[in-house]
């Protein structure tokens, strides 16, 4: 049944079938079945397309990869269907309540060129935010500390040390006691933008884990977290050429200009 839906895949994302050859040494993958997964409606919209890149901007809600109680409902794998682009990897990732630029790889041989931006820090992301305003915070600042896994599952914490993370908070505009920033982060630690705004005890808007882990109450896509990947520049390491790609989203708090 499997075979027939065409899940199983060899390492090149090649369907596998009845009558495929047999390898010795080759590998087989397949992704776990989920039941009851929960239909996700937010679409993405493709902001770019060439044979190496896709950039996509994610909604909120939807995961970047299969985990947990996802699989189908998830941004690569509506990708790898809705495009037939059985390759596509993603080049780095965005939490599943964060919307925004993200970028894939449809090339396996490039994907290292692109990560290789990611790990020497050549490239720029702005994010924005609403949350809390606090008028004693100086603005802008960078913000750094050492980050470790938190307490609860899946969660990190700020502990004294050297510091691992950092980034600049910058204010844009206020409303009343919210506020919208951009956050520009030097490092790319786990949920770093997050925790570093609870630090600063202006915790990003609609947060379910930060300052503390709320209880589950499924699927509330009414309150989206309030944080945006608005763009990413870089220079394409094949092309060459300065490449700038923005979010067409906003976030769900209107600031008048």
């Amino acid at each position: 049944m499997r075979m027939q839906k065409q899940e199983l895949v060899d390492e090149h994302g090649q369907a596998i079938t009845p009558h495929t050859p047999y390898r010795t040494g080759s590998r087989i993958w397949y992704y776990r079945e989920v039941e009851a997964e929960h239909p996700i409606p937010f679409e993405a919209e493709v902001l770019f397309r060439d044979e190496h890149l896709l950039v996509v901007d994610k909604p909120h809600f939807l995961p970047m990869i299969p985990s947990g109680r996802y699989l189908q409902e998830t941004l690569l794998i509506r990708l790898r269907k809705q495009l037939d682009l059985p390759q596509l990897t993603p080049i780095h990732r965005l939490d599943r309540e964060t919307a925004g630029v993200v970028l894939f790889c449809l090339n396996p041989a490039s994907r290292g060129a692109y990560q290789t931006l990611f790990e020497r820090r050549t490239i720029a992301k702005t994010y924005e935010a609403v949350a809390p305003f606090r008028d004693d915070l100086a603005l802008p600042l960078v913000h750094r500390s050492l980050m470790v896994a938190g307490d609860a599952f899946f969660t990190m914490k700020e502990v004294q040390g050297e510091p691992n993370s950092e980034t600049r908070i910058s204010l844009m505009r206020r409303m009343g006691n919210l506020a919208l920033y951009q956050l520009e982060p030097h490092t790319g630690r786990k949920h770093q933008l997050r925790v570093h705004l609870a630090g600063l005890g202006i915790p990003i808007l609609n947060d379910p884990f930060y300052p503390r882990v709320l209880p589950d109450k499924g699927e509330d896509f009414d309150h989206p977290l309030q944080l945006l990947a608005r763009s990413i520049t870089f220079e394409d390491p094949i092309s060459r050429e300065t490449r700038q790609f923005s979010s067409k989203r906003m976030l769900a708090c209107a600031f008048p200009e």
